[in-house]
């Protein structure tokens, strides 16, 4: 069963008011261009190779973002409840996208058109502020996760993601996507669990 619009309209707003203070003057210009869009398991929110359009709010669900190269997929992301998530390189230049974001679980989203938010950027000064925080906030997110990969080992990556990731991550998404993420065999992430005082906190297989 869907969420009603007028809830999901009002987590959506209580989330981007974190970033930045949305007066109901602002708010009721993206308003009209919400849409709720309910996602069946393993169906595809963005595509690699196509350009993303619409940037999405999480009501419900878990979503993996992921690259694929010479066949073989590397995950980069998870997206939970109340996040924010899309293509964002290819909706910032309308470029095809370089990842796919795919449906662990069936969930739903409230989504709206990229182009919306360009818009609102340069009419509205909150909207502005709203963005430029936004996209501070994805910066920390990315070079996190670049230091992650080319400093840490796998077993240094799994102990951060114990102590400061998404604990949603360990409890929700399937042993082999973890392993994908961490950049090892889901038979490396085993004996790295085993090793780790904390891998009794285990995801489901």
């Amino acid at each position: 069963m869907l969420p009603s619009l007028s809830e999901s309209v009002l987590r959506l707003r209580q989330h981007l008011t974190q970033f930045a203070p949305l007066s109901d003057e602002d708010w009721r210009f993206l308003v009209p261009h919400l849409r709720l869009v309910p996602l069946a398991r393993h169906a595809v929110f963005a595509e690699q190779g196509r350009v993303a359009a619409d940037v999405a709010f999480v009501l419900d669900g878990m979503f993996r973002q992921y690259y694929t190269k010479d066949g073989e997929e590397r995950t980069s992301y998870f997206f939970f409840e109340d996040q924010l998530m899309g293509g964002y390189f290819s909706s910032l230049t309308g470029r095809p996208s370089l990842v796919t974001i795919e449906a662990l679980s069936a969930g739903c989203c409230l989504t709206f058109p990229y182009a919306v938010l360009v818009d609102l950027f340069s009419r509205r000064m909150a909207w502005q502020q709203f963005g430029r925080r936004f996209a501070e906030y994805l910066a920390v997110g990315l070079e996190e996760r670049m230091v992650s990969l080319l400093l840490l080992s796998p077993a240094e990556r799994y102990e951060a993601l114990l102590v400061s990731g998404d604990p949603r991550i360990l409890a929700r998404v399937p042993q082999h996507y973890i392993a994908n993420f961490l950049g090892v065999t889901p038979v490396s992430l085993s004996r790295i669990r085993n090793r780790t005082s904390g891998g009794s906190r285990t995801a489901i297989s």
